[in-house]
């Protein structure tokens, strides 16, 4: 093992005993919160460059074609749909399009709340330390077993920096995942509408 890495170990296990008990905590909460990350990410990624229209008029013509988004595969089960003629197309569509609504809100609002709680975390932590700094001051004791002066700090600045450090992050690409999370959604409801409108408009009796 490289010196330099070895080196990188013992001062994150350096680091992580002096953030006191909330670090473990913490750290599963990093390890859920980017996979619920990593998960929507890869759900909501989008590679369509067509309007909703144009995606409806491609995949009436090219059945057989791969869908590459969310949105592109209702698209084609919708057309599947509407071939076959079936009646009371929207109560259909509405129980096929809930699974997709229900897949790209995966993880939403557990990524939410763990954003919420690290940085409450690293305040328990904070907490902590500054009892055990205030403890410490009144023995004028620098360092004893359980931390001292010296101890207390460490835990309450290293606690307060993993806290944000977790949420900050975190914070910016679930806000950022949250609006594609929307523009699908909207997506998804136009194309429920165009397809229920353009089969109304092939059920609808001529007159002559």
């Amino acid at each position: 093992m490289p010196a330099n890495l070895h080196e990188i170990i013992l001062l994150t296990k350096g680091l992580f005993s002096a953030g006191g008990f909330v670090m473990p905590p913490l750290l599963f909460c990093a390890l859920l919160l980017w996979y619920g990350l990593g998960y929507r990410y890869w759900t909501l990624k989008s590679s369509h460059a067509m309007s909703i229209h144009d995606m409806l008029d491609f995949y009436s013509s090219n059945t057989n074609q791969s869908p590459c988004s969310i949105v592109e595969q209702a698209v084609q089960q919708g057309i599947v749909l509407r071939s076959k003629g079936i009646r009371n197309l929207r109560r259909f569509l509405d129980e096929i399009f809930y699974s997709y609504l229900k897949e790209i809100r995966r993880f939403s609002v557990m990524t939410k709340t763990i954003v919420v709680i690290s940085p409450l975390l690293g305040l328990l932590g904070t907490v902590i330390g500054m009892i055990e700094t205030f403890d410490s001051l009144g023995s004028m004791s620098l360092f004893t077993q359980s931390g001292g002066i010296a101890g207390g700090i460490s835990q309450a600045l290293i606690s307060t920096q993993t806290g944000l450090a977790v949420a900050i992050p975190g914070m910016l690409l679930h806000s950022m995942l949250h609006k594609k999370q929307q523009k699908i959604e909207h997506e998804l409801l136009q194309v429920r509408e165009l397809l229920c409108v353009h089969s109304a408009s092939l059920t609808r009796p001529s007159h002559h």
